[in-house]
């Protein structure tokens, strides 16, 4: 929650989720909200709905973040 992923967050995540409920990747079940352009804190782009997308766990967590690390 000192990220920002508070009762808010989790609120707003199921909202998007139920509108968007399949991966963009893979068209997956989504379960995830990720941010497009990591927010590192900024408040602004972390509520931006714009800078949200549905992600299923899977793709979340192997081509997402491995393309977050690259320089």
């Amino acid at each position: 929650s000192q990220r920002g992923y508070d009762r808010s967050w989790q609120q707003a995540r199921a909202i998007y989720l139920k509108a968007n409920p399949s991966c963009q990747r893979c068209h997956s079940p989504a379960t995830v909200v990720d941010h497009i352009m990591p927010h590192k804190g900024n408040t602004a782009l972390f509520w931006n709905r714009a800078n949200w997308q549905a992600l299923c766990q899977h793709c979340h967590n192997s081509a997402k973040q491995a393309a977050e690390r690259k320089p």
